[in-house]
């Protein structure tokens, strides 16, 4: 998979998250949405990888790998840049921390149509979304 691979399933992703959410199935919502954060944050990574490098030390390939938000945002080198561009309390901030409640054991969990719609808003918006401001970044 490439760059363009992981910004076109982040997109099909939350549309299909949003498709799941509108019929109520909120489980599934929130799970897709959750993965359109996690392949937006790969695309990032895939960004960074420059062609002939020498591949990095095997730990950091590893959290290349992960579907921890978190490990996947220092693999994008993007901490600082969120500290920056979502200082405490603001929109953004607030979003990153909706999305940092899902992870991929969500699919075992029953999700309320709130928590799947605030998920889903806090990638979406087009402002302050969590989506928004990785695509500055990919």
């Amino acid at each position: 998979m490439n760059r363009q691979d992981f910004q076109r399933l982040a997109r099909v992703r939350l549309e299909k998250a949003r498709a799941l959410l509108t019929a109520g199935h909120s489980a599934g919502a929130f799970y897709l949405a959750g993965y359109a954060v996690e392949c937006a944050l790969k695309a990032c990574i895939a960004k960074k990888t420059r062609e002939h490098d020498f591949a990095p030390k095997p730990r950091v390939v590893n959290n290349m790998y992960s579907h921890d938000l978190k490990t996947l945002l220092q693999g994008a080198d993007l901490g600082a840049a969120l500290t920056r561009d979502a200082p405490q309390g603001s929109a953004l901030d607030k979003n990153w921390a909706a999305v940092l409640l899902w992870s991929p054991e969500s699919r075992y969990q029953i999700v309320p149509q709130q928590d799947a719609q605030d998920l889903y808003t806090a990638m979406a918006d087009p402002a302050e979304g969590v989506l928004a401001w990785l695509q500055r970044n990919w």
